[in-house]
């Protein structure tokens, strides 16, 4: 491992040299974003640095993390535009069906033209450190990195989240970061979106944030039981949670009978029930949840009750002149021992409710652009129905490319047209409104071994692919983790949403039909005593 912190031909990580560098690079992000907008066809190179640069203790919470890098492959639909050259990093080498599948979704554009324009690089490297902590230990690959880029004055970085290992990369690379100031990181966090949420004017549950350990949380609890006698549940939080892995849910009923006792009394319950919280990630324990709230702090809040509750979100951006502005919403699919995981996501959300979240977003959009903000964030909100209507509680933002970002960008490349903010619906150029199911979580033992090159067989043999012509179909991501953990993200598209909803269901159908061998045989015996099957099957 090489010491990238004693580079002297760098600013030390960190510094106010560095930081005074960094807000020079970003200074040419306005006029960069202008150019683009204006001509399709500027030269531009666009690096793409997918790393997840989160609390690792967090994320290995989740099933296959690596691979959730390969949700950004997205941005290889860029290609469209015939002078944009992409430098695409990765810890570890992508499979070429996989580049070759994202690539032959580009309408108009030849395969090999597209094939001169993207650099696909790696790190060769499975440590669970963040990707870009790789790159910048890697002074090699840095210097391939910015060989591919050309004029640092028509490049720009888009990476997952923007912390300062992304700060100091985009120094060392010369180029802007399409993100946040990592000063500003605090905001996204449970503490900061919780007060980002209340000064856009918008309700949440009532709570207690920034919170640091068990007194605190007992306090918090204990605040909100005295506050609302009637209280059944209360979820804790941390600061950096992922996928709402690092939540817990507390459960007051068990205690009723001690309500009334003392304050020292009632604080010593609570806090011997906190070794019975329910925690949403698996094989989580009380002392290492509250280990890891010293560390991350965190917040407390009242678990918002309904039998029939949705779980939306709105997705805005500010760009990167300033400008506050509503892309999407959605219908979160949640699930977890507690419901709290993000599982995935129908758009757009319910009519019913949709545009009031538009104009949510839009007030948290324009809360965070006054305070320096750049870049996509999502607002998760709960919605419970009532006799005159519904009630809404915004309970995060997420001030990242989140798990509602790559699917919208994927159906918008594959579909000319607009978010028609009116309607609140994706509508193509030939007026047809566009839906879509997506999940980052199809998950299953019974697909564990399956490679990208079987899944893709599997979709072309069962007419799941996506059609260009048609514009609907199955639109595959996260290959790379289906061989190793049986995990697999899939974007439905289609014309109505009970269509996105058949088409996800027959997905899943025909994955469980070819986890059994004699289905398979019958699919692969085309292959069997072809010799030069396997040159021609590489070729999907």
């Amino acid at each position: 491992m090489v010491d990238y912190s004693t580079d002297r031909a760098f600013p030390s990580p960190g510094s106010d040299e560095e930081i005074a560098v960094f807000h020079r690079l970003m200074a040419k992000l306005p006029n960069i974003y202008q150019r683009l907008a204006k001509d399709r066809k500027v030269p531009h190179t666009t690096v793409v640095i997918p790393s997840l640069s989160l609390d690792q203790a967090e994320l290995s919470k989740v099933e296959g993390h690596m691979y959730y890098e390969e949700r950004l492959l997205c941005m290889l639909m860029l290609l469209k535009r015939p002078r944009t050259r992409i430098v695409f990093v990765s810890s570890t080498r992508i499979h070429p069906i996989i580049t070759q599948y994202y690539l032959n979704f580009l309408t108009g554009v030849p395969f090999g033209h597209a094939m001169r324009r993207l650099i696909m690089l790696d790190c060769s490297d499975t440590s669970p450190k963040p990707l870009t902590q790789k790159i910048l230990e890697s002074p090699w690959l840095l210097d391939r990195i910015r060989k591919n880029i050309g004029d640092p004055d028509r490049a720009h970085l888009v990476v997952f989240n923007t912390t300062p290992l992304e700060r100091t990369l985009a120094v060392r690379l010369g180029i802007p970061v399409y993100g946040t100031d990592p000063a500003l990181h605090y905001l996204g966090s449970k503490t900061g979106c919780r007060r980002i949420l209340k000064d856009a004017g918008i309700p949440v549950p009532e709570g207690f944030e920034d919170l640091g350990g068990q007194d605190d949380i007992v306090g918090a609890l204990d605040e909100l039981w005295q506050k609302n006698p009637r209280i059944n549940k209360a979820v804790v939080k941390l600061n950096e949670g992922f996928s709402g892995k690092g939540n817990a849910m507390f459960d007051y009923r068990p205690l009723r009978d001690h309500q009334n006792k003392s304050n020292h009394e009632r604080k010593e319950i609570i806090a011997a029930a906190l070794h019975n919280l329910k925690f949403e990630a698996k094989d989580e324990t009380w002392p290492h949840f509250e280990c890891q709230f010293r560390k991350l702090r965190g917040i407390v809040e009242t678990f918002i009750e309904g039998d029939n509750k949705d779980s939306p979100s709105v997705q805005a951006r500010v760009n990167a002149i300033g400008e506050p502005q509503v892309i999407s919403t959605h219908d979160q699919i949640m699930g977890g021992p507690t419901g709290q995981m993000f599982m995935g996501c129908w758009f757009p959300a319910r009519r019913d409710y949709r545009k009031v979240l538009q104009e949510d977003g839009r007030k948290v959009a324009q809360v965070l652009s006054q305070k320096g903000v750049i870049g996509r964030f999502a607002v998760d909100f709960i919605v419970v129905p009532t006799p005159n209507g519904f009630e809404r509680y915004a309970i995060e933002i997420n001030l990242r490319r989140g798990g509602t970002t790559h699917p919208f960008l994927m159906m918008k490349f594959l579909i000319d047209g607009d978010y028609d903010e009116d309607k609140g619906i994706y509508v193509s150029t030939s007026g047809q409104e566009k839906y879509y199911l997506a999940t980052d979580n199809l998950l299953d033992s019974k697909y564990v071994g399956m490679g990208p090159e079987d899944l893709i067989d599997v979709a072309v043999f069962h007419d799941l692919h996506y059609h260009t012509f048609e514009q609907d179909g199955v639109a595959f991501h996260m290959f790379g983790s289906m061989s190793q953990f049986g995990k697999l993200g899939i974007t439905c598209i289609a014309n109505t949403r009970e269509e996105t909803k058949r088409l996800h269901q027959r997905t899943i159908e025909v994955l469980d039909n070819e986890a059994v061998p004699e289905v398979r045989k019958h699919r692969t015996a085309f292959y069997l005593g072809a010799p030069q099957s396997i040159s021609l099957y590489t070729g999907f």
